[in-house]
């Protein structure tokens, strides 16, 4: 069964027709004038408060004790074993030179 619109393939003249007609018909969403068009604000201006309240800063939130990235060399045997200890074998291998530390 085919579907009365889809996104798979371009609309044709009357289906475009038939889609205007139903948007200009809604009674709760009526396309604005040219004057109220005018009289917009960008959502910055209009509501500064909520505006405010949703920005977010880039990436994830600082943390007080952030890790360091590091570079180490390892003797490939030596990793292979930290791996074979499950997928969270990089906390696994923190956890045991932790222990390490006097």
């Amino acid at each position: 069964m085919r579907e009365k619109f889809s996104s798979k393939r371009p609309l044709s003249d009357a289906e475009e027709a038939e889609i205007q007609k139903m948007i200009a018909s809604d009674p709760d969403a009526p396309e604005l004038t040219d004057e109220q068009l005018k009289q917009g604000k960008p959502f910055r201006e209009a509501l500064p408060d909520l505006y405010a309240s949703i920005q977010r800063t880039r990436g994830r939130p600082r943390l007080e004790n952030a890790k360091e990235a590091v570079t180490l060399r390892l003797d490939p045997g030596a990793i292979a074993r930290f791996k074979a200890l499950g997928k969270d074998w990089r906390a696994k291998m923190a956890d045991i030179l932790e222990k390490a530390m006097p």
